[in-house]
């Protein structure tokens, strides 16, 4: 078969890859992409989207059940798990076909296949058909990560869960354990506990969310045990016994075991980097633990190869891997790009309540050095909250005692997902404390603790 020539070839169609192959052509590059199973890749089909689909009708539930507060009547209140999940795969289906749509519209060639690079420039896709050579002097890796499974608590898909079997479960879970307290564990725990799971978390660190600002985790934990969860910190599942229909776990705690029983096992705990197949090594390409080394630009050690998204490390986070496609593009279309600095993106976790942050924990920045200022305002200071009967969460702001730049932001609470941004906006503008200040916020919103926030860190905060 003859071979087919690009400027840039994308390997993965996934948030970063999907969107570097569209920049690239936007920027009149002649763009292929190449992906082995879903367009969209995991975020579309496995991850992100469907698991907000699944938390909404969890959310939606839980509301249900606090109908008589809002003045309201609903009785007999249920669900069907089946229902629940077919409306998460039809949401899935809906924005894969989407980029599908949006790959042809910007004249990407899209081709289904696994992909190899024999040498440098070149590409062979094993299709249904047989295989293709491709060449490009520009070859992006957006090849993302899968679920790391840890010796002794592999998936089997009955007993034993990662998040695919999770999103379509074969059964609800009666008495469930999820190892792990990551983004994705507390949001699987956080849909099956709201559903009537009797949810235990276990977390080998020292508080749930790890990544968060410690104030934020407790405040969450404390939230999540309210709900009835059972939070189990510096914990390892050391074994799992399986036996029909029962999965006896093996937790040493401080220097204890202790053997519980479950009917459900979900394993969240991490992920490693999608490297292997690809030919990498031969190419000499640094891989180090799972994920391939490259510089601020996405630049691997060889020339004309980029890596983007979770196979370059983290933060695992699909908007970075989205402003990485772009950079990347821009780059090899000639521009001068700024590179993506992780510092900047917003993480954000969909449980319930919800936990956003940017920037440096109260912790991290204290260690970097900085004199701080902190500032912390409570969802039950402010009107919307309580009118919409979320007075639980706060907001909490850390500037630099001596520039006043805002170092780092963190919320936990409802809707602080969709609240963060104003805080990421802030620092992409170089904001400091006077320019959030003197910024009118409109009342009533939960934005205005945002404000009151940034007055608290200098002792200005007017509600509270």
């Amino acid at each position: 078969m003859a071979s087919q020539s690009f400027d840039m070839i994308v390997i993965g169609a996934g948030p970063g890859g999907y969107v570097a192959a569209i920049r690239g052509a936007q920027l009149g590059l002649k763009v292929a992409v190449v992906e082995r199973e879903h367009m969209g890749g995991i975020c579309l089909n496995w991850g992100c989207i469907p698991t907000k689909a699944l938390l909404r009708s969890s959310e939606v539930f839980h509301l249900m059940h606090r109908a008589k507060e809002f003045g309201l009547s609903a009785e007999k209140i249920d669900y069907d798990i089946d229902a629940v999940v077919k409306r998460s795969r039809g949401v899935a289906k809906q924005l894969s076909g989407g980029v599908a749509h949006l790959l042809k519209k910007n004249k990407v060639t899209a081709i289904m296949g696994e992909a190899t690079i024999p040498a440098k420039g070149k590409v062979t896709v094993k299709t249904e058909k047989g295989s293709e050579e491709l060449s490009a002097k520009h070859i992006v890796l957006a090849t993302g990560a899968r679920a790391r499974e840890l010796p002794g608590l592999e998936a089997d898909g009955d007993l034993v869960w990662t998040y695919k079997h999770a999103l379509m479960p074969p059964r609800m879970p009666k008495k469930l354990l999820v190892i792990g307290s990551g983004a994705i564990g507390i949001e699987f725990a956080s849909f099956y506990n709201t559903l009537g799971a009797d949810t235990t978390v276990v977390e080998v660190m020292d508080r749930v969310l790890p990544v968060e600002d410690a104030e934020i985790s407790a405040f969450a934990k404390k939230q999540f045990e309210k709900q009835g969860m059972t939070i189990m910190e510096k914990s390892t599942v050391k074994k799992l016994d399986r036996a029909k229909g029962k999965v006896t776990a093996h937790i040493e705690r401080g220097g204890k075991t202790e053997t519980l029983a479950f009917d459900t096992v979900i394993s969240a705990v991490g992920i490693v980097g999608n490297t292997e197949g690809l030919g990498l090594e031969k190419l000499g390409v640094e891989v180090d633990r799972t994920h391939v080394v490259v510089d601020e630009y996405c630049r691997t050690k060889v020339d004309g190869l980029y890596a983007i998204g979770d196979i370059a490390g983290a933060p695992w986070l699909a908007h970075k891997a989205s402003h990485e496609g772009v950079m990347v593009a821009e780059l090899i279309a000639g521009g001068h790009p700024h590179p993506v600095r992780p510092e900047s993106i917003a993480g954000c976790t969909y449980c319930h309540p919800q936990v956003a942050s940017v920037g440096l924990t109260e912790a991290k920045a204290k260690e970097a050095g900085y004199e701080i200022k902190v500032g912390r305002f409570p969802f039950i200071g402010n009107g919307k909250a309580i009118a919409l009967g979320e007075p639980e969460g706060m907001v909490k702001t850390v500037f630099d005692a001596k520039t006043g730049e805002l170092l780092g932001a963190h919320m936990v609470g409802a809707e602080v997902t969709e609240l963060i941004q104003g805080y990421v906006v802030g620092r992409q503008l170089e904001t400091t404390e006077e320019d959030l200040m003197n910024t009118v916020f409109p009342h009533p919103t939960l934005s205005e603790m945002m404000h009151e926030s940034v007055l608290d860190a200098y002792g200005r905060a007017i509600h509270f």
